[in-house]
């Protein structure tokens, strides 16, 4: 299992959470504003040294509401994943995925095996924010829908993350994946930034697209309230 390493106390992964964090490498998508970019490529990753990690844990263990697992794409791991999260299951401690929700099939295997009790994940809206050519995001952003149903059909708790673009239209794409939710969630903007804040994968598109206007931000949080939805917005920007 190749890791970028961990963190034994987070405040920032989730929402009104503390976790102990784990970065694991690669992903399937190349989205243009990734600042982990180097984690999805593999790059500065090593071994995971597992014992070390469930030590650390359990010592933390007393001081967290969950153990997250972010990456990258931590399903491009899932056999070691599953593996790993049975062990910490065994020390009693609630877990937390971050995924794209595209790779369906070991997704499911994880909520099945009963090895998830949160998940987080980005609605990108439009597909192109994946960053592949038209016809690959379109068959992406399918899947990502039928991952929402799947975390859905197991009625595991959603954080729903947004990024918000500027100069994109995104609410047609929003409204689409919003209806497929059919658990409980919650709503976190994250305005895309770029330098000098973060290193984004693809600094042309970044200067097109990243930090969003103010009213714009806005705008989308109005919408989203206005269906009666809980919204958090992210609140390290500053336009």
């Amino acid at each position: 299992m190749l890791t970028a390493g961990w963190k034994s106390v987070s405040m920032v992964d989730v929402h009104g959470k503390v976790t102990f964090t784990l970065w694991l490498c690669g992903c399937n998508l190349k989205c243009p504003f990734c600042h982990n970019w180097r984690i999805a490529e593999g790059l500065d990753c090593f071994p995971l040294n597992r014992k070390a990690l469930l030590d650390e844990l359990e010592a933390s263990a007393f001081l967290i509401d969950y153990f997250h697992v972010t990456g990258g794409e931590p399903l491009m791991q899932w056999k070691e994943l599953d593996s790993l999260l049975a062990e910490v299951k065994l020390l009693d401690v609630p877990v937390s995925l971050n995924t794209n929700l595209t790779l369906v099939g070991p997704l499911e295997k994880l909520l099945k095996a009963g090895l998830v009790d949160h998940i987080a994940t980005d609605l990108k809206a439009p597909p192109s924010l994946y960053g592949l050519p038209e016809k690959a995001s379109l068959t992406l952003w399918k899947l990502f829908l039928k991952g929402l149903e799947v975390v859905s059909d197991y009625g595991v708790p959603l954080e729903l993350r947004i990024p918000v673009a500027r100069n994109l239209e995104q609410w047609s794409y929003i409204e689409e994946g919003l209806r497929r939710i059919k658990t409980d969630f919650y709503v976190v903007l994250n305005p895309l930034v770029g330098r000098p804040l973060t290193n984004p994968r693809d600094e042309e598109w970044c200067s097109k697209h990243c930090w969003p206007r103010r009213e714009e931000i806005e705008e989308l949080r109005e919408k989203l309230e206005e269906l009666g939805l809980e919204v958090h917005v992210n609140t390290n920007y500053s336009p």
